[in-house]
């Protein structure tokens, strides 16, 4: 169902459509380098969640192979536990350690075999939780290219300090490249969204959650920038 899922592949391709056209509006910038990071990011990312989608075939092996060997320690357990009988020669001491070796033998295969069954998913959550710390770092990379960029400094009655921001872009250019920079926010959300479409952990959901909160906020900013420029436009 194309049109119900993201595409990595679609997804990679707006990225790199989009550092054409900020490279060819403003040749040489840090911002179209910075698009060209996120574009690595994406076609990192794109192999990333194909080599994770797939079953880790050495791990589930070792896995299985210890499961086996716990359930065969549990068998041995019940069994010796049926075997034991009252004699009146054996102390009841004695026979109430070893039914709590055989208990201390159970609780811990038992919680083993948990802890293996989890394994996997542990693992992967750990590296898609790393992916998605990159995403939001460079959310704020962008956030920090376009912090200096006050559409207050283009105003008739504006006057600069010796520390100012000297960009020298017209209104339309500080537009556009605001622009840009919310286009860059709209596509690492996206980025991140792409590691939630095929997982039920609430942890990852809460992650992608966040880092598309974080880009939508960083963009509302941006676009009151944006409002402000075209006000003398619409007047």
């Amino acid at each position: 169902m194309p049109y119900r899922t993201l595409s990595a592949e679609k997804i990679e391709s707006t990225i790199e459509t989009l550092q054409k056209r900020i490279e060819e509006r403003f040749p040489g910038r840090g911002l179209s380098k910075l698009c060209g990071e996120l574009l690595t990011i994406a076609r990192e990312d794109r192999e990333r969640l194909s080599w994770r989608s797939k079953p880790n075939i050495l791990l589930r092996s070792g896995i299985g192979l210890t499961i086996i060997v716990g359930i065969g320690l549990l068998v041995w357990s019940a069994m010796s536990l049926q075997t034991m009988r009252v004699d009146v020669d054996v102390e009841a001491f004695n026979i109430i350690q070893g039914i709590e070796a055989v208990l201390n033998v159970v609780a811990l295969v038992g919680a083993a075999i948990w802890f293996l069954l989890n394994l996997e998913n542990n693992m992967r959550r750990d590296q898609v939780l790393a992916d998605l710390h990159e995403l939001r770092s460079i959310a704020h990379v962008v956030d920090m290219h376009q912090l200096t960029k006050d559409p207050t400094t283009l105003t008739a009655d504006y006057t600069g300090t010796a520390s100012s921001d000297h960009a020298h872009m017209s209104p339309f250019e500080l537009v556009r490249y605001l622009d840009y920079c919310s286009e860059m926010l709209a596509l690492t959300g996206k980025l991140a969204a792409l590691y939630m479409q095929d997982v039920r952990d609430p942890v990852i959901i809460d992650t992608v959650s966040e880092i598309e909160d974080l880009t939508g906020n960083l963009s509302r900013k941006i676009w009151q920038k944006i409002m402000i420029l075209r006000e003398p436009l619409e007047t």
